[in-house]
């Protein structure tokens, strides 16, 4: 067997791209010529009694070094507990040091609204806020040499994206910008933004998980900013991946027509007959994702992508006064204290 030479860390490992992801590298590190024969991976899942997708994927390929671990991205002891067991495994040579961290797991709730312990709405600490904090406290167990973080994002992120139009999601103004300032990011987190309550349609949990997204491609550039200037974790990249619209487990609480009809019928054959390059297959958005992880070096680091070209962001990502806004705000909801994180300039 192999030795393993890096770590491939996948979040939302049982999902639709997460499992594909997982797949892919899986089946690829069959062969002893393979770069993915190198590599041990790491899948994440909220339980790892209830992942039978994963499970499947993996049960073909036992030659594979792995391990499958549980993560519940929307309590943050959860996110603190894992990231301390993982670190103290890369530190103990169990397992080597993370070669590419995929920043994959999403959820959305279609207008059934729900809550974390603490308050905080689900999808914003699912798609967000978790993954924030465990990139952060993962940084000290990246490989320090080619160590790679892969945001996957949304068109979602981006109001007035042409591909968001379809879903009428946007059309009132008031929420074409997502946040104002410190209090409009305070509602995003507590769910008051475009509630349920306020619009009991599925629209206002898409235009939630939207705000998630536009945070999470945030990182992409307020974190690869300080690692830049980080005297052992410059060479770091972070790169984002549009995956484009695929037929996955996000819509599993979608109103029947929109699971069913939608992504069950008619997107798999547009996938399957190639005829919109914006709709398209699970295996084909993970073979993108994995180019990002391993084959950064094509990619400017901090970029964002669609199938391999240069994808503008919203104009609200490009605003520094509010990246750092959202910076700020992310240290005080997650409560990041001093010695947690190995960046020497977070705060």
């Amino acid at each position: 067997m192999t030795i393993a030479k890096g770590t491939v860390l996948v979040t939302g490992a049982n999902g639709g791209l997460g499992s594909a992801i997982a797949d892919l590298i899986a089946s690829r590190a069959r062969s002893a010529q393979s770069k993915f024969a190198e590599y041990h991976g790491l899948y994440t899942v909220r339980d790892t009694t209830l992942a039978p997708v994963l499970h499947s994927v993996l049960s073909k390929s036992p030659s594979h070094s792995h391990d499958v671990v549980s993560l519940d991205l929307t309590k943050l002891d959860s996110v603190r507990q894992v990231a301390e067991t993982i670190n103290a495994r890369v530190t103990a040579e169990a397992i080597p040091p993370i070669r590419a961290l995929i920043l994959n797991a999403g959820f959305q709730d279609f207008g059934k609204q729900i809550w974390t312990d603490d308050g905080l709405d689900v999808t914003f600490a699912a798609n967000y806020l978790g993954h924030w904090l465990l990139a952060l406290l993962l940084l000290k167990s990246m490989d320090k040499m080619s160590g790679r973080i892969v945001v996957v994002g949304s068109q979602s992120h981006d109001p007035y994206d042409k591909r968001n139009e379809v879903t009428g999601a946007f059309v009132d103004e008031k929420y074409r910008t997502v946040v104002h300032d410190q209090a409009g990011f305070e509602a995003i987190a507590k769910g008051t933004w475009s509630s349920a309550q306020e619009d009991p349609t599925w629209q206002s949990e898409f235009r939630r998980y939207g705000a998630a997204k536009l945070f999470s491609v945030m990182i992409i550039h307020e974190l690869q900013q300080p690692l830049d200037h980080d005297p052992v974790l410059s060479n770091i990249y972070i790169l984002g991946v549009d995956p484009g619209t695929m037929s996955t487990s996000l819509q599993r609480h979608a109103p029947w027509a929109i699971r069913i009809v939608m992504f069950k019928i008619i997107y798999p054959i547009i996938a399957l007959l190639g005829l919109d390059p914006q709709v398209r297959s699970t295996q084909k958005s993970a073979s993108q994702v994995l180019r990002a992880a391993v084959e950064a070096s094509k990619y400017p680091r901090g970029s964002y992508f669609f199938d391999d070209k240069p994808l503008e962001t919203g104009e609200e990502f490009r605003n520094v006064q509010k990246r750092e806004l959202v910076w700020k705000e992310s240290i005080r909801y997650a409560n990041l204290q001093p010695g947690e994180t190995v960046l020497s300039d977070w705060q």
